[in-house]
């Protein structure tokens, strides 16, 4: 569909994150080009669209730092392998911003599917970066090396996701994790890019030693280690937290959680970790979108399979919403902790400038109406642009 050259959106409840109360934004070039309490007179020669959003609340696109952009899976053989997922399951969910990545699988899905997958959700109005890599050592690589990938290939950003603590890793010794986040992190230092180690854990009971063995023997600073799945197991949680009291960022995954299990949901650990004083702007929250969530029986094989989904965030920040967690506290674990951490420019924040990633949510918590880069994707509760294959 077209867009207005310039789009009004007046009587919007703006939370930035930070509450700021009833504000109109001026959005044109896909940014927040003015935002103030006073209702601009625009000249009609401008074209503008203006759409009064009544009071809604208007909060930051959620950037969704875990996603299998190119699909997951394959545990459990050929016809486990998860599809990619469409434009759709994405914006109706109020995101706007992924970080893509391969998983257990990085041979017959590599770095150049994810690279297309990547551009391909950009040509369709999302932003979109990608980690180089997957589970295994050494990391899949489109250069031949990690710092090659985050030095020349544009979206690459740092490496992920390289499990540790789980069966399906490849058992990453300390010198070789070490190789690969200096790698990450001098990258980093060259490009201005995040240049960090995004860390699957799995559930196995070395839990986060190694990056603690990493922080104690090397000059990296924590930033570079940033584990997720931490919610998956309560006593790696606990580590996780005392890693973030370290200086790493944490990356809570919104997984569901059956009654009883050896786990916090994601609603939970968040509430828990910003009761437990450690640093608010370092720890985010992701969905492993496209990836398969297996269980396993004893011996390693797959017992039953789930797959992630981005609508996971909106059901995790309504469920803190619920448990009376203000929404301005909520918010910055979606949004601009982890635009922070990976350095995403103009993302996760309503400021002028900024890029023009709203979300505006109605009283049920569900996603209004969805902008990215200034262009509709989600108008009242319906999609209004959807991907190549979705019609």
């Amino acid at each position: 569909m077209t867009n207005a050259p310039l789009l009004l959106l007046r009587n919007a409840n703006v939370f930035a994150p930070e509450a700021l109360g009833i504000r109109h934004l001026l959005l044109g070039g896909g940014k927040v080009l003015w935002m103030g309490e006073g209702d601009p007179a625009l000249p009609a020669a401008l074209g503008a669209e203006i759409v009064d959003l009544d009071g809604l609340r208007l909060v930051p696109g959620f950037i969704d730092g875990h996603v299998h952009v190119s699909g997951g899976g394959g545990e459990a053989g050929y016809a486990s392998r998860v599809p990619a997922p469409m434009l759709t399951r994405y914006t109706l969910a109020g995101v706007t911003t992924v970080v893509g990545l391969l998983g257990t699988d990085d041979v017959s899905r590599g770095p150049a599917e994810l690279l297309a997958h990547v551009y391909g959700l950009r040509e369709q109005g999302l932003s979109a970066w990608g980690w180089c890599g997957g589970y295994h050592v050494p990391p899949v690589t489109l250069t031949g090396s990690v710092r090659g990938d985050i030095v020349f290939v544009e979206p690459v950003i740092g490496v992920g996701e390289l499990a540790i603590s789980d069966h399906r890793s490849s058992q990453p010794t300390l010198d070789e994790l070490l190789r690969i986040a200096s790698e990450a992190y001098v990258a980093g230092l060259m490009t201005g890019k995040a240049g960090i180690v995004h860390l699957h854990l799995g559930d196995g009971e070395r839990g986060l030693d190694l990056v603690r063995q990493a922080l104690a023997t090397s000059e990296l600073p924590p930033r570079v280690f940033q584990p997720t799945h931490i919610n998956r197991k309560k006593a790696l949680f606990a580590e996780a937290l005392e890693l973030a009291k370290r200086g790493c960022h944490v990356d809570i995954t919104a997984f569901p959680v059956e009654e009883g299990e050896d786990a916090w949901p994601a609603d939970e650990a968040l509430i828990r970790y910003l009761d437990s004083g450690a640093p608010p702007q370092r720890v985010s929250i992701s969905s492993d979108a496209g990836g398969c969530l297996p269980c396993f029986d004893g011996e390693g094989r797959v017992c039953g399979m789930d797959v992630g989904h981005s609508g996971s965030l909106l059901d995790t920040l309504n469920a803190l919403l619920a448990r009376g967690l203000p929404l301005a506290r909520a918010l910055p674990a979606f949004t601009c902790n982890p635009a922070a951490l990976l350095r995403l420019p103009g993302k996760g924040r309503i400021e002028t400038g900024f890029d023009a990633d709203l979300l505006a949510l109605d009283a049920a918590g569900s996603a209004r109406h969805v902008l990215a880069r200034g262009a509709w994707h989600v108008r009242d509760g319906a999609a209004v642009r959807r991907g190549m294959f979705e019609r």
